[in-house]
């Protein structure tokens, strides 16, 4: 508890990790949010989290708390589902059909 919040959090080598909730909030779905959240950043990144990997890849973070939280309501704590919608979203409309998955194509 800090100042009525509920404050989860998690230390990926140079990174901190920060959920918080209200203190009525339950401590197991903001650890989920959590957990979803460094895993999607995890395969986002290919397992290289570090300071300087998540600077150059910024966008790519703030989409997967995009898709995990909506105005205060939590849509999704998989990290798979979130990296696979994130992964999609970035994909770019100029790379050639043989450099892009089949749900990548399609969904352009």
């Amino acid at each position: 508890m800090f100042d009525s919040n509920i404050v989860i959090y998690k230390i990926v080598q140079d990174l901190y990790f920060f959920v918080t909730g209200g203190d009525d909030e339950n401590e197991l779905i903001l650890d989920a949010v959590l957990q979803g959240f460094v895993d999607a950043v995890a395969l986002l990144l290919r397992n290289k989290i570090d300071k300087s990997e998540a600077l150059e890849n910024l966008d790519l973070i703030l989409l997967c708390l995009d898709e995990i939280v909506d105005r205060g309501m939590i849509l999704e704590t998989d990290g798979n589902a979130i990296a696979g919608k994130v992964a999609t979203s970035s994909v770019d409309p100029a790379a050639p059909l043989s450099e892009q998955t089949i749900s990548q194509a399609l969904a352009l």
